[in-house]
């Protein structure tokens, strides 16, 4: 297989923890032809989607060395059996604009994992409005008086944009709190950007559960991110510590209703968010967590993934 993946710069990889290394060292093994290209390596002209791509070889090597390319070629997305979407947020117009030629490529016969549109319909915390009946007391809103009284009916809540990733810009807010008012006015650029707001949920003491689906199933180990000493934000790059677990029955009553009908919507990876038992965030940019799991579990999530990339493209 060919197998073209839409990245951020080789050189910002992070190789002992990074998810689209772990799907690219499995996809060598199993000896596919690996390319890159990134959001600006991709053109529409004379009604074909293109990309100036690299062909990407593994050297088994850490660190600075761990690949080597050729030089780029101009090719149609369509020759690639996969083109896998592997560019982090933030999910700014440029990735729309990205989604726009995807989706062009698609009507062309590309295969692109995650979809485009897909991607375009689930922002990834507006996305739990359709499965509310998993979710913690939400609001999403940029009127300053709706929050005020979200916090006041609550006490304790979470303040989060809607475009944010790896745990940027979220406040925890109590009512009491003197900074309410800069709090909503940053947020909201004085009404101006719509945010949410969700009841605080004190089970993230025991860790902020990512929870992967692959092809529609859910994989059975999910990754517990527990904040560090005085923090509330569990995320990895918000400095905090993850634990690999075999997923609860509610995770699995959660991720058992997801997948089958996110798969079906084109989104072959996705990582849901679970604190406690309130699903908090469906993402589907460029989901991570694979290596952990696979470190602390010996489960080949990089495995599951390209068995189910190889059934779709069959």
């Amino acid at each position: 297989m060919k197998l073209a993946f839409v990245v951020d710069p080789l050189d910002e990889f992070k190789i002992y923890k990074d998810t689209t290394f772990a799907m690219m060292r499995e996809a060598a093994a199993r000896g596919c032809e690996l390319y890159t290209l990134q959001q600006e390596d991709i053109f529409w002209r004379k009604h074909r989607v293109a990309g100036c791509a690299t062909r990407l070889y593994l050297t088994g090597q850490q660190k600075d060395a761990w690949y080597r390319s050729d030089a780029a070629v101009e090719t149609d997305l369509a020759q690639f059996d996969a083109v896998i979407m592997r560019k982090d947020p933030p999910f700014d117009m440029e990735y729309v604009y990205s989604t726009y030629l995807l989706e062009s490529a698609e009507a062309q016969g590309a295969r692109v994992f995650n979809r485009p549109r897909a991607i375009r319909d689930h922002n990834e915390k507006m996305a739990i409005a359709r499965y509310a009946q998993f979710i913690a007391p939400t609001v999403v809103t940029r009127l300053e008086k709706v929050l005020r009284d979200f916090l006041t009916e609550h006490g304790d809540v979470i303040f989060k944009p809607l475009d944010g990733m790896g745990g940027a810009s979220i406040f925890r807010v109590r009512r009491d709190d003197p900074n309410v008012s800069v709090i909503i006015e940053t947020l909201t650029q004085f009404g101006k950007r719509t945010i949410m707001a969700q009841r605080y949920l004190p089970e993230i003491s025991e860790g902020d559960k990512r929870v992967l689906l692959i092809g529609g199933k859910p994989v059975p180990f999910c990754l517990a991110r527990i904040p560090k000493a005085g923090e509330t934000r569990g995320n990895l790059a918000a400095g905090g510590t993850g634990v690999a677990r075999e997923l609860t029955p509610r995770d699995r009553e959660i991720a058992e209703t997801l997948a089958p009908l996110l798969h079906a919507q084109g989104l072959l990876l996705v990582g849901l968010d679970v604190i406690g038992s309130c699903l908090t965030e469906i993402n589907v940019t460029s989901p991570t967590c694979f290596q952990e799991i696979t470190q602390q579990t010996g489960c080949n999530v990089a495995g599951l993934f390209m068995d189910a990339l190889g059934s779709e493209i069959k």
